[in-house]
């Protein structure tokens, strides 16, 4: 089974995407169930990680909503506010969910990069590691020796770092990132997304995010890599099907294939290995 470990659904009319304003043209519709399920039927993917967009609770649970109602979205990966008064209580409520299955802070779009180790966010994160939740970490390059702090000082908290960390492909920048995001997967035992690079590429050629691709495969390996679509955000970059097949054309073998676009997400997210999915 292919699983799209990151995609998106959003109502422009909820109004709490601060960042969907109508410059961005092409994303700025809604996007929902009913137009993704046909380019997974055509991709084979089966099911879908559905992941937060607004950094509100109120989102979380319309996306949870949505869940229920769609059989191949297999889990949510929603929002609280870490360093609110009531974090912990706010994520034992929404975990009590079946198909809650992570949170996100975006923590790219925080003026403070030392955010994330803030003493007052430990409760959330302890809060994580009971109720068995995965941290999608939203994070930039500059931000990833600060993830390594983070995650060694909760060598309990499951981490899936989003969209390999979102490295300045466009620039050619590559060898800090390369450096700081291989001692994150050779100390920390985190998860990565193989998602969202030919958005930060831009106009991009395959010989120009190669390095990164490769890179990603070398240092998470076969067994901590997850295939993810970005998708509606994809869009500014390629089609679904581009990206899916250009992914795969970069798996040395089938094992590894099935791994990276498949089980990894079922261990990342804990997700029941014998979950129904719909053929889309």
């Amino acid at each position: 089974m292919i699983i799209d470990a990151h995609q998106h659904f959003w109502q422009v009319a909820r109004g709490d995407y601060g960042w969907l304003t109508p410059e961005l043209t092409p994303l700025y519709r809604d996007f929902m169930p009913t137009d993704l399920k046909p380019l997974l039927s055509q991709d084979g993917v089966g099911a879908s990680i559905l992941v937060q967009a607004a950094p509100t609770v109120a989102e979380t649970d319309f996306l949870l909503c949505i869940a229920d109602e769609t059989p191949f979205v297999l889990g949510v990966v929603g929002w609280v506010d870490f360093n609110g008064p009531d974090a912990a209580e706010d994520i034992a409520r929404l975990a009590a969910h079946p198909k809650l299955v992570g949170l996100r802070p975006m923590i790219q779009d925080i003026v403070d990069d030392d955010w994330m180790l803030g003493p007052a966010l430990a409760p959330a994160f302890e809060a994580m590691i009971a109720h068995d939740l995965t941290f999608d970490a939203l994070v930039l390059p500059r931000h990833l020796p600060r993830l390594h702090t983070l995650l060694t000082r909760h060598p309990k908290l499951r981490a899936v770092i989003d969209h390999g960390a979102k490295p300045e492909i466009a620039l050619g920048a590559l060898d800090a990132w390369a450096k700081d995001i291989a001692l994150i997967a050779n100390d920390c035992g985190a998860y990565c997304k193989l998602s969202g690079l030919l958005t930060e590429a831009g106009d991009w050629t395959r010989a120009q995010v190669a390095p990164y691709i490769e890179h990603l495969l070398t240092q998470f390996g076969p067994d901590r890599l997850v295939w993810g679509s970005d998708w509606p955000v994809l869009t500014l970059a390629a089609d679904y099907g581009v990206w899916c097949e250009m992914a795969r054309s970069f798996m040395p073998d089938a094992q590894t294939e099935a791994a990276v676009f498949g089980a990894n997400a079922i261990e990342a997210y804990r997700l029941p290995k014998d979950a129904p999915t719909s053929r889309p």
